[in-house]
């Protein structure tokens, strides 16, 4: 479903500030499978999901979805073949318009667009189902705008968007980061059923070892641009935290963010 080979990625090239974050990244993900990446700060996790979605254009290297090769689309090209949310829960949603109209224009994101009414009855009926799935009352609220709802809210919302097409591909940027811990175990539970509901195949990025044990079925950590632990789907059943920190002491200079540890 996502291939990845032999990218890179270095900012500022030939400048003092040049910076590799990204060095020869292979990986290939089967239809399904849910990865979650750890590693240091500046390891280059962001930036391989920046490069996935079309963001950030690669130096080197190939990338294709579904067998379709994507390295040259531009970002709103890939927005057929990708879903997304972001670390910040501001990022996924438009504030001004209501919860209804942020969910229609979701349902046609890369599509053709045309003239005709954006929320029809049949529409309201499904965005009303699909609501429900997240158990936050949002239902009763379609005409509410989204502005008005706490952070928890509107990253449950920007999830739900995220797969409301059903997208090739799932990127999933330390979206519980900025959450406190009862809504972000709300969002890791709605992460494990939405995907699961929907047979997504996910990469997620996050900081929270815990929270990388516990979703997905293989997990690869990252440092200065490069993979340098993986595990597969047989390997994670088994991991511990301590097992991975003690993959990561090995690291020369590494060192993780304190919030790796919280639960």
């Amino acid at each position: 479903m996502l291939k990845i080979d032999q990218i890179s990625k270095t900012f500022f090239p030939g400048t003092i500030n040049e910076r590799k974050a990204l060095v020869d990244i292979s990986l290939e993900l089967d239809e399904g499978d849910f990865m979650t990446v750890i590693g240091s700060n500046g390891a280059g996790k962001s930036t391989l999901l920046n490069a996935v979605a079309g963001r950030y254009s690669i130096d080197s290297g190939e990338l294709s979805i579904d067998g379709t090769p994507v390295s040259k689309l531009k970002e709103f090209k890939r927005a057929r073949y990708v879903g997304r949310v972001f670390q910040d829960p501001m990022a996924g949603t438009s504030p001004d318009l209501t919860i209804e109209q942020n969910l229609a224009l979701a349902l046609q994101r890369g599509k053709t667009r045309g003239l005709g009414l954006g929320i029809t009855k049949s529409r309201r009926e499904r965005f009303v189902q699909e609501l429900k799935s997240l158990e936050l009352g949002l239902e009763n609220r379609l005409t509410a705008k989204v502005g008005l709802l706490s952070g928890g809210q509107r990253q449950a919302l920007s999830l739900l968007m995220a797969g409301f097409t059903e997208p090739r591909i799932l990127l999933l940027d330390e979206h519980t980061a900025a959450l406190d811990p009862q809504r972000a175990a709300l969002v890791t539970d709605l992460t494990e059923r939405i995907v699961a509901q929907g047979g997504l195949t996910t990469l997620m990025v996050t900081h929270n070892m815990e929270q990388a044990l516990k979703l997905g079925n293989r997990l690869i950590m990252m440092h200065e641009g490069r993979i340098v632990f993986q595990a597969s789907a047989e390997e994670k059943q088994h991991l511990t935290v301590p097992q991975l920190l003690a993959e990561f002491s090995k690291i020369k200079g590494a060192s993780f963010d304190d919030r790796a540890l919280l639960a």
